[in-house]
């Protein structure tokens, strides 16, 4: 497959770069800043500049022209204002989900945040609300859309720690961490599986292999 990420430098997608390119998918990464360029490259992956603050669909959509998979992993960060919330968290998505249908690639998989589909809590820091928010509204567009055969994963709290190939994937899991290369992983299965075609999944660690964690859901 040739997969296009947006987002192509997060830490999640870089660790997806990876594991597309070492299975032998063709993989693009859209980045922000040139200088970016090198750790796509190192992770088998073509790097793409373009910045989804500013691009138009047109020019998204060039980059997606012959695709047979986009995933939207593109966030604005820690230390990111409520503004960028807005302008990538929810922005972005939309507009990669409206260059995915223009350029006529229907596979289209989102990494959300568990907790985006509810008014946050009192008492949330108000960018991490605005965060879950953006994500919600975000999530709530792709949804909508005919035409675009989705899936959103939802992970727990990140982590850095070593994966362990060991998760639990449900429609609701409860509250826990997951580390990145494990995210990295399930994403990776998910473009697999057309099962899971307009499915909302949560993700945590757990003790079932990745590749079953995923039959089980779909089964």
């Amino acid at each position: 497959m040739r997969i296009v990420i947006a987002g192509g430098h997060g830490q999640i997608a870089l660790r997806l770069e990876r594991l597309l390119a070492g299975r032998g998918d063709e993989v693009a990464g859209i980045v922000r800043r040139p200088e970016q360029a090198g750790d796509l490259l190192s992770a088998g992956a073509e790097p793409v500049v373009c910045d989804l603050e500013t691009a138009t669909v047109a020019d998204v959509a060039r980059h997606l022209e012959g695709a047979d998979a986009a995933v939207f992993a593109a966030g604005a960060g820690p230390g990111s204002g409520i503004e960028r919330k807005e302008t990538v968290d929810r922005g972005a998505a939309s507009l990669f989900a409206d260059a995915a249908e223009a350029a006529g690639v229907r596979r289209f998989v989102v990494v959300s945040s568990m907790g985006a589909d509810t008014e946050p809590p009192a008492g949330t820091d108000e960018v991490f609300a605005a965060y879950l928010r953006a994500k919600g509204a975000a999530d709530a567009d792709v949804r909508a859309r005919s035409g675009l055969d989705w899936t959103i994963l939802r992970p727990g709290r990140l982590t850095d720690d070593p994966g362990t190939g060991l998760v639990r994937l449900a429609e609701s899991t409860g509250r826990a961490e997951i580390p990145r290369d494990d995210v990295a992983a399930v994403l990776a299965a998910l473009l697999d599986e057309p099962r899971t075609i307009g499915r909302t999944l949560e993700l945590i660690g757990g003790d079932t292999p990745v590749e079953e964690a995923v039959r089980a859901v779909v089964g």
